[in-house]
């Protein structure tokens, strides 16, 4: 057998095969890329955990599939599985749009400088027989300008990391010095939301950390609009504190807890943790500082907002027929980003190392798909499935007492 087969073998048993196509076709082929990343993201989180003392066994292309598992998606074609995104041509090209916020649909008017209707599904058409007259680049352009999420197929090539982890996954790791943890248990500060932070966080507290999950009590975590059994899935057995950020004295807090903490997961954009006072570097607090966002950190790209569905789409992740491209599985660049990024910080940790790990959702897409062939497979596809949920995630803010008196100084 060879590569190419096994990985086709592999892929059509993960159950996440069946999320890429039109909704009314065959399931569709994918980068074979795909599959080696999760593959081999899943290997360094083991072989880390095992440093760690230890044992951290996943199956990574499976967990791409968790959460269409819990919420019944399927494939749809150019709408991706959660519905908020969809692909569109455009005179130049393909775009994707993500309407999962209101404020993005409030900002449409804006963005194509006319009047859109009120109800969405009319918006989706309006949309549609707009931009196919218009530029892709003008297009991104302006959605950047608004904080609209929003993505030109492919713009993403794949580089090569400054420092590669183990995974070979596109995380940019650059060495700041040594770790001051002196052996005692990890303490992750999660700051992030909805899917690729808390699957990383999930990870490194199967690995042993101790997860602190932190949010705004005046936005949670958006994943608490969906399923529960999604965040019982991720958060599980993690303490949760709950302060309000537009608070002096809650904001002191927050900057105490990231102080305390040996690894800090955020995905916010650099200007809000700035808004805070807070600096993402390893020298100040944390010796593992993990920020995923959409785009990455650097120049340029920091301000851009991104999510799963269109990330992947920049990057160039997507399955396609004669029709042209649609959804490669449900937000595939969160869960893959997750991995790549629990790999990276379970490698500092057990190495010891001070590290500054900057995962972009796009970048991971664009590693997944950069001169890859596509799986060809004939084996009947499996069923998205999860992982058994042992502990059911605890109540917002019930621990926001106990971590203050503990680790606040």
């Amino acid at each position: 057998m060879t590569e190419l087969e096994r990985l086709s073998q592999r892929w059509a048993g993960s159950g996440a095969a069946g999320l890429s196509g039109r909704p009314d076709g065959p399931p569709l082929p994918v980068p074979s890329g795909l599959v080696r990343l999760a593959e081999d993201s899943a290997r360094a989180i083991a072989s880390a955990s095992q440093r760690l003392g230890t044992s951290v066994e996943i199956d990574g292309p499976a967990l791409l599939a968790e959460r269409a598992a819990i919420v019944g998606l399927r494939r749809r074609g150019s709408t991706s599985c959660g519905g908020a995104t969809r692909l569109l041509a455009t005179a130049d090209g393909w775009i994707a749009l993500s309407l999962a916020r209101d404020e993005d649909i409030e900002s449409l008017p804006a963005w194509l400088e006319q009047r859109m209707p009120i109800a969405l599904d009319a918006a989706w058409q309006a949309i549609a027989d707009v931009v196919r007259n218009r530029a892709a680049g003008e297009l991104i352009e302006r959605a950047t300008l608004l904080g609209m999420p929003a993505s030109r197929l492919g713009e993403i090539v794949a580089v090569a990391p400054t420092a590669a982890t183990a995974a070979g996954g596109p995380a940019l790791v650059t060495m700041l010095g040594r770790s001051r943890r002196g052996g005692r248990r990890p303490v992750v500060v999660d700051l992030s939301s909805l899917w690729a932070g808390p699957l990383c966080a999930n990870l490194l507290g199967l690995a042993g950390a101790r997860v602190i999950k932190v949010e705004s009590s005046r936005r949670p975590d958006g994943a608490r609009l969906g399923p529960a059994v999604f965040i019982d899935l991720l958060h599980g057995g993690h303490e949760t504190v709950a302060l309000d950020f537009a608070d002096a004295a809650d904001v002191t807090v927050l900057r105490a807890l990231v102080a305390a903490a040996d690894v800090v997961i955020e995905s916010s954009r650099p200007r809000a943790l700035r808004q805070l006072d807070i600096i993402a570097h390893p020298d100040v607090g944390p010796s593992v500082w993990v920020s995923i966002t959409g785009h990455g950190r650097a120049p340029g790209a920091a301000d851009r907002v991104g999510f799963g569905d269109d990330a992947a789409v920049a990057g160039g992740l997507v399955a396609r027929d004669e029709a042209g491209p649609c959804f490669c599985v449900d937000a595939v660049a969160d869960p893959l980003s997750g991995l790549v990024a629990a790999a990276a910080a379970l490698q500092a940790l057990a190495g010891g190392d001070s590290v500054l790990v900057d995962v972009a959702l796009s970048r991971t897409a664009a590693a997944a798909t950069a001169g890859q062939p596509v799986l060809v497979f004939d084996a009947a596809v499996t069923a998205p499935s999860h992982r058994p949920i042992d502990v059911a995630a605890r109540p917002m803010g019930t621990d926001t007492e106990s971590v203050i008196r503990e680790l606040v100084r």
